[in-house]
């Protein structure tokens, strides 16, 4: 497996793209969910990155550097192809994210996922995330789950 930074565009990631909003529309009515297209991943303050098995992308994810009352970075768009989930994808793409930050001296993380998704809220809550009250532009939504991480600055 290689975690790598990667353009949120092309093919192959328009494909991952398009299947986790896919999945999230099958989940949520449209105001419940946040999801940034490309363009959004494409900002100067973004890091999007790719895991791949072989040549395959089989994973993606993005952490955006924002500030409100602090500076945090926002995890976005975490997601594993269905033919590579359980190879803890999930978990190698949350470190990768989180080293980026504390790489550029941000320590805390932030991330918004939605109450259907259990396995998600599970994975965030061994890496050491808990639950927070809404951040940044989100308001309170009872489909939504806010959560936040303080980063060691080493890793």
């Amino acid at each position: 497996m290689d975690i790598r930074v990667i353009s949120p565009e092309g093919e192959a990631v328009s494909a991952l793209l398009a299947q986790a909003t896919a999945y999230a529309a099958n989940l949520y009515p449209s105001e419940s969910n946040h999801l940034d297209d490309a363009a959004e991943l494409s900002k100067p303050n973004v890091r999007f990155i790719g895991a791949f098995i072989g040549n395959e992308l089989a994973g993606i994810g993005a952490v955006k550097v924002l500030c409100d009352d602090v500076i945090y970075g926002e995890i976005k768009r975490v997601f594993i192809a269905p033919e590579s989930r359980g190879l803890g994808l999930s978990k190698t793409l949350m470190n990768a994210l989180e080293q980026l930050l504390r790489d550029d001296d941000v320590l805390l993380c932030r991330l918004e996922t939605g109450v259907k998704q259990p396995e998600a809220i599970g994975l965030y809550s061994k890496l050491g995330y808990r639950v927070r009250e809404p951040f940044g532009d989100y308001r309170v939504d009872p489909l939504s789950i806010f959560m936040e991480k303080k980063l060691d600055p080493v890793a």
